[in-house]
């Protein structure tokens, strides 16, 4: 299965963990990246996750982050064709950072996009363009599919 994780979702673990819904998204998410590792998932990369990943103030939580672009398969850039989805995304609200990730997993060809962000969860709710989830929620979906 093909998943893009945006950058919300590659920060969580560095997030507070005082929170449950915080800490069980942070196990999930690592166990995503585990099976990334063990290439059980594709890992989908682009060029919003670079742009927005050097805004990182955090230069340790920066690099940490970019090193799971050595272990993405695919590598989008920005083209015509995700600026015009990330386009139709915004007008439906979604905010113009968001809709280009958005945009990059679709294009990609994504069978999910994971995130921890609530408004982004909430407008693509009933997204037929592509599944959008958090990790708890991914991690859910994969397990009944082996039950």
């Amino acid at each position: 299965m093909k998943v893009y994780l945006d950058l919300c979702c590659f920060n969580r673990p560095f997030d507070d963990q005082s929170q449950l819904l915080v800490r069980l998204q942070t196990e999930a998410k690592l166990a995503v990246q585990e099976s990334i590792r063990t290439r059980d998932h594709t890992l989908i990369w682009s060029a919003i996750l670079d742009l927005e990943n050097t805004g990182n103030p955090d230069p340790e939580r920066q690099a940490a982050i970019c090193e799971w672009k050595r272990l993405s398969e695919i590598d989008l850039a920005t083209t015509e064709a995700v600026e015009h989805i990330a386009t139709t995304l915004a007008s439906l609200g979604v905010k113009p950072m968001d809709a280009l990730h958005l945009a990059s997993a679709i294009e990609a060809g994504a069978d999910c996009f994971l995130t921890t962000d609530k408004q982004i969860l909430r407008k693509m709710k009933s997204s037929t363009q592509i599944q959008v989830l958090d990790p708890v929620d991914f991690i859910r979906k994969i397990e009944a599919t082996l039950e």
